[in-house]
């Protein structure tokens, strides 16, 4: 049984909720290790279409424990958080943006570094008004290891990037929206019913359609214009149930 992480599953949206609302959710290895058992076994799960990421409590997580570092006597000198950690870490974030499945992170609250590292591993970020992001590296000395020096420019730019990790600066979730680092900001009381009705909208399409635009839209991320474009016209994908759903289309029609 886990104890860092809750699962729930409904038709076929998984929801994993980060347990540790005493900490903030804060990121330890053994919460790492239970995530990324819990993607691996949802990955696979053909029934599945939807994932959505929360954390309990006030928070969607507060970042790496600091007291955990502290207590493994990990080598902070060089403004990094440990091999081990970093490993979990990054194995994490891959499954997240690798995974089949839509990814939505759901920040209902505290969401700072690691934390928003985490959260930017997602296809969809929804956030509550109320809720407060940052990164805050450079206040303890810190540096991102977990790639959001990469991601976090892809969705605000790099000038505002820069200025949200040099001033290491509080931001609500309204903020946040106004960005681009969230599609919608939600009054908290909210946010659980639409990201829900969001994930119940993804999951009613094709999974292996979904499949599919998430490859390309990593190519269109990842990719230059040129390359993104033979990419989308040269690469096949298996559909099967592509011929089911065109013959319900059409019976709509007549």
């Amino acid at each position: 049984m886990t104890q860092n992480i809750i699962i729930n599953i409904n038709d076929k949206v998984a929801e994993i909720i980060l347990n540790r609302p005493e900490r903030m959710n804060a990121i330890t290895i053994d919460l790492l290790k239970e995530l990324k058992d819990a993607l691996l076994s949802i990955n696979k799960d053909e029934s599945l279409s939807v994932i959505i990421v929360t954390g309990a409590g006030k928070a969607f997580s507060a970042g790496v424990d600091l007291r955990q570092l502290e207590a493994n006597g990990t080598d902070v000198s060089s403004g990094g958080v440990g091999k081990e950690l970093d490993k979990h870490a990054n194995e994490v974030i891959k499954l997240l943006e690798e995974s089949p499945k839509a990814i939505i992170s759901k920040i209902n609250g505290f969401c700072f570094t690691g934390g928003l590292e985490l959260a930017l591993a997602a296809d969809l970020i929804y956030i509550a008004n109320e809720a407060k992001l940052g990164d805050t590296h450079a206040i303890l000395g810190f540096r991102p290891s977990w790639g959001l020096t990469q991601r976090l420019p892809k969705y605000i730019g790099i000038a505002r990037a820069k200025e949200l990790s040099f001033t290491a600066k509080t931001i609500s979730g309204i903020q946040a929206a106004e960005y681009g680092i969230a599609l919608e900001a939600l009054p908290r009381e909210q946010l659980d019913s639409h990201v829900n009705e969001i994930a119940v909208k993804i999951s009613k399409n094709s999974p292996n359609s979904i499949r599919a635009y998430k490859d390309l839209y990593s190519a269109a991320s990842n990719k230059g214009l040129a390359e993104g474009l033979e990419y989308e016209a040269s690469t096949s994908y298996d559909i099967p149930e592509v011929k089911e759903r065109v013959q319900e289309f059409l019976k709509k029609l007549r």
